[in-house]
Formats: structure tokens, C-alpha cells, sequence
């Protein structure tokens, strides 16, 4: 989500293609009985296809990623729901591995967020790819001008977005032992609200990817924390929102104050 909101789009249809995708997963595996390494990588696949896909008609017809993507959730999920028959797909035992200790006590899910989070940060600051993303969100015909290419910058962006929902739902799938048609329902709302607390800026050109994984712990630690005060879930939405569009208004006077200097 990070990199896709750097160039200046939104991704809506995170939650849908993770659904889409851990429902991919479960069939392979349950009816095909793939190998799981095989079924996560038809997972990445299904996700990848969903980012492509949202990245080539934004791109090719110049339509907002918002209405994209709000049509690619409908889509995916639907998918999720054709794919499963409606029915949560139970995978057993066999998925333990995916979430199992490697190293010190921590687990495969938790050693790859770090590498995820880290390579990432890594591509955004290190690589020309990274400055081609931010370049595309600062500004897109001084980008062009430069010999940068924005349509293919934003279509890699959505189709990493896509590859990274699918490997999240294998994660998933690990972690539960079943796929569920409904997994995933509002995941893209709290990934945009991790990147705008993490300090990205909506309108492109900003962000960390860094700074996006600390903004999801916020949020984690936000609901913990008044759940441990009993606060019942109507008000945590109530104060999570807050604090989301607190930060939206922290990005915009920061914002004007580097148009100032």
C-alpha cells in the first residue's frame, strides 16, 4: 500500500484480492493436493494478477484508482465467494509449518514481515526504482520529462501490492488452518490508515515503508490497549478513526510548512 499511495493512487481492493487469493491457496491445496510451496506460489500469482490488472486499466485509460480498485474489490470477492461455494475451506495440520518457530522463537510470519518491511524500505531508498516512485508521486510530467516512465512505475507498484496481498493470505491460512470466502473485510482500510499515520502523504511523493509498519503497530496497540480499558468496539472505531484523521491533518500542515520554506 505504501508503494502504490507513493506514486499517487490508493489501493481499495487489498482485502478482497487477500480473500481471493487464500481461497486460490485452499483449492490447490485441498483439491489438487499441491504442495504447499506450489499453492502459495498460485496465491502470489492470483494477487500479482489482481495488482496487474488494477495497474493496467488505471494506467491504460486514465481512470482513478479509487474507482479501479473499488471495482476490483467487488470482483475479487466475488471471486472468493465462487472459488470457496460460500464455504470456509479447512486445510488441517499440514499449514502449521507456515507458521512455525525458525529462530529464537520467532516464527516464519514474523521473520517475514521484517524481511518484507525491510526490503522494502531498502527498494524505496537504495534503488532507482524507489526514486522512480517518488518521483512519480511529486510530480509526474517532470518525471516523464526525465525519462521515467509513470505508467510502468504505477503498474509495478499495484502488481507488488497485489503479490504482497497474496502472500499475506498464505500467512493467514497458516496462522488459522482454514481459508474463510469473508477473510480479509476492511484490511485495506486499516493498511491505508497504517500508511497515512506512518506520515506518508495521499497525495504522492512521500512515505516509508518503515514508517507504515510502525503506523500499523499504533493501531494494534490502540485497539489493544482500550480493549484493556473495556471500551466497547463502536468507540474504538470511533477513537481509531480519530486519531486517522488527526494524522491527515498533521500531513497537511507539515506539508505546508516545507511549501513555506
Amino acid at each position: 500500500m505504501t508503494l502504490v499511495i507513493i506514486t499517487g493512487g490508493i489501493d481499495l481492493s487489498a482485502g478482497s484480492v487477500l480473500a481471493l487469493s487464500g481461497a486460490v491457496f485452499g483449492l490447490l491445496l485441498t483439491s489438487t493436493g499441491m504442495p504447499i510451496a506450489a499453492a502459495a506460489f498460485g496465491a502470489l500469482t492470483t494477487g500479482a494478477a489482481c495488482g496487474l490488472l488494477n495497474g493496467s486499466v488505471t494506467v491504460r485509460w486514465r481512470l482513478p484508482s479509487f474507482l479501479v480498485t473499488l471495482a476490483m474489490l467487488e470482483m475479487a470477492r466475488g471471486g472468493a465467494y465462487l472459488v470457496t461455494h460460500s464455504q470456509t475451506i479447512y486445510l488441517g495440520a499440514r499449514v502449521d509449518v507456515i507458521s512455525a518457530d525458525l529462530v529464537a522463537g520467532l516464527t516464519a510470519p514474523v521473520l517475514l514481515a521484517v524481511v518484507v518491511v525491510g526490503g522494502g524500505e531498502f527498494v524505496l531508498r537504495r534503488m532507482v526504482f524507489g526514486r522512480q516512485l517518488l518521483a512519480v508521486g511529486t510530480n509526474e510530467e517532470s518525471a516523464h520529462l526525465a525519462g521515467i516512465s509513470p505508467g510502468r512505475v504505477r503498474l509495478a507498484a499495484f502488481t507488488i501490492a497485489g503479490a504482497l496481498a497474496g502472500l499475506a493470505a498464505v500467512v493467514q491460512a497458516g496462522r488459522l488452518a482454514a481459508v474463510d470466502p469473508n477473510a480479509g473485510t476492511g484490511l485495506e482500510l486499516e493498511a491505508i490508515a497504517a500508511v497515512v499515520i506512518g506520515g506518508a502523504s495521499l497525495t504522492g511523493g512521500r512515505g516509508s515503508v518503515v514508517n507504515s509498519a510502525l503506523g500499523a503497530l499504533i493501531i494494534l496497540v490502540l485497539g489493544a490497549g482500550l480493549a484493556q480499558m473495556g471500551v466497547q468496539e463502536p468507540t474504538r472505531r470511533l477513537v481509531t478513526g480519530a486519531v486517522i484523521v488527526g494524522s491527515a491533518i498533521l500531513d497537511h500542515y507539515r506539508g505546508r510548512g516545507r511549501t513555506a520554506r
